[in-house]
């Protein structure tokens, strides 16, 4: 598995962006995060903590779609994260995907940035 980008092997619904820039890892999610693609992103999450990369940050401006499963993703990776000293940060959410993180109350959980430049300020 590269880390420039995680092929989907649903139609090219999900791709994953991973680089890092200082302390912080960035996941750029392109597409829809549901039931079929969570382990795209799942995988380079787990691969982060794995190597010691415990903040977190997903740059969610290009994410157009996120179900439960793909919540439930993200909230175990915020648990991984918290209990190695780091975090989830969610930058750049567009409405659609917001409104899930309102309506389920998640986002109280998840510190959350208007851009991805505001969750790179330490």
């Amino acid at each position: 598995m590269g880390r420039e980008t995680v092929g989907s092997a649903n139609q090219g619904r999900l791709r994953v962006g991973v680089r890092t820039e200082g302390p912080s890892e960035i996941l750029t999610p392109v597409g829809e995060l549901d039931h079929h693609t969570a382990d795209l992103l799942r995988e380079p999450l787990e691969a982060a903590l794995t190597q010691g990369r415990a903040r977190l940050v997903v740059d969610c401006s290009q994410l157009e779609f996120c179900d439960s499963t793909g919540l439930n993703v993200l909230l175990g990776a915020r648990l991984k994260a918290e209990a190695a000293g780091g975090g989830v940060h969610l930058a750049a959410m567009r409405p659609v995907v917001a409104r899930v993180f309102e309506i389920t109350g998640a986002g109280a959980v998840f510190t959350l940035h208007d851009s991805l430049e505001a969750a790179l300020r330490l």
